[in-house]
Parts: C-alpha cells; structure tokens; sequence
C-alpha cells in the first residue's frame, strides 16, 4: 500500500522551486561538519535563485558591451545630450508652428498715453536699479547709447520680457507684466535715450546704437 502524501498542485510547485528536502529526513542530507555541536546540510541551492543569479549574469554582460561599445547610445551623457537636442528641435517646430505666440517685431509707442504708462511701469519695476531719470545705480545707465544686449525697440523689449545676463540681477519681466505693459516700457526706455541724468552711470555694453 502506498502510503506517500498526495501533493496538491501548489504543492509540486513550491517543490520545485526550492527543491526542499521534506522534513524529518535530515540525516539523509546530514555532513561531516560539526561546529560546537551545530551541523551543516547539504541542501541545494533553489531553482529559482540559481536562475535569478544567471540571469544576473548575463544582464550585466548585456550592459557592459552596450555601455562600452555602443557607448553613444547608453552613457549617461550622450542620452542627456540627445534629449536636450530632441527637445530643441520640437521647442522649434513648435515655434514654427505657432509664430504668433513668438513674434518679436515689437511696434515703437510713441502717444503720449503709452510713454505715460511706460512711466508707470519704470518707476514702479525699473528705478530701484537704474534710476528715476535712466542714469543707471546697480543696473546700468539707459541714457547713453552703449547696449550690453542691444538696442532698438525689439532688442529692448526682448530683454525686458526675458531678464538680463543670468547672475546680473535683472529678471524676467514677461512673469510680472503684461506683454502691452512691457511694450510701453520698453518704447519709454528709449525716450531716456540721449538724455542727461543727474549722476549718469559710465558706459557700458559693446553696442553702440541711438535712436538718432
């Protein structure tokens, strides 16, 4: 008569994953080993470790070939670099596509009620840094006709809307004002042009450019 426990499915299963001895039978897996009274078994090594452990392997084989020899695929780097240039060109397309989120032909104001707003917006924004009368403090001097980048109504508006040189202090504007007040400060700018300050700032920018 035989008198071995039917296993379930699950059961097989699990034997086969781990290859466990059954219970009880330990002397039959018992070694020589014997460490203040404690013994070893000679138990293998589950199934599904052993498989992890060479899968492991051959991933790692896998990454170091690609990561050496089809380097500009896979360092770190070079996926950075053609991620950035994928998104510029998309960032054009887009502009291409949509030309009139992005126009810079930017129209000089030159009524009265717009220079007047303008002026507002100047000694509200503007003057902590360059001055009441455009003579130039921490920014620079707006009355002479030396640019750091560049003058003209587009040039101007363009700087207001996107801040200065990156560390210099002057942020972008386009986050604050509207593009109808960044227009009237920018046409307001350039009426400070050739003007005389009280104490003007000494030149600078490498631009030279007047509204003359």
């Amino acid at each position: 008569m035989n008198d071995k426990k039917q296993q379930s499915g699950w059961e097989k299963f699990i034997q086969s994953m781990t290859k466990a001895n059954e219970l009880g039978k330990e002397e039959d897996i018992m070694m020589d080993h014997d460490y203040d009274g404690i013994k070893e078994l000679d138990n293998v090594l589950p199934p599904w470790w052993t498989a992890g452990f060479i899968i492991t392997i051959i991933i790692s084989v896998f990454y170091y070939t690609q990561v050496f020899f089809n380097s500009e695929h896979y360092l770190q780097e070079n996926e950075y670099n053609n991620e950035v240039a994928q998104a510029q060109e998309e960032i054009e397309a887009y502009k291409l596509a949509n030309p009139e989120l992005f126009k810079t032909d930017v129209s000089l104001l030159t009524d009265d009620a717009s220079l007047a707003e303008g002026k507002k917006v100047f000694g509200t924004y503007c003057v902590a840094c360059h001055m009441a009368d455009g003579g130039g403090g921490i920014g620079p001097n707006l009355t002479d006709d030396k640019w750091i980048l560049g003058g003209g109504m587009e040039k101007i508006y363009h700087t207001v809307s996107e801040g200065g040189r990156p560390g210099k202090g002057m942020v972008a504007w386009k986050a604050s004002l509207s593009a109808e007040q960044r227009q009237q400060v920018s046409s307001y700018l350039i009426t400070l042009q050739g003007t005389t300050a009280a104490n003007p700032k000494a030149p600078e920018g490498d631009i030279t450019w007047s509204k003359q």
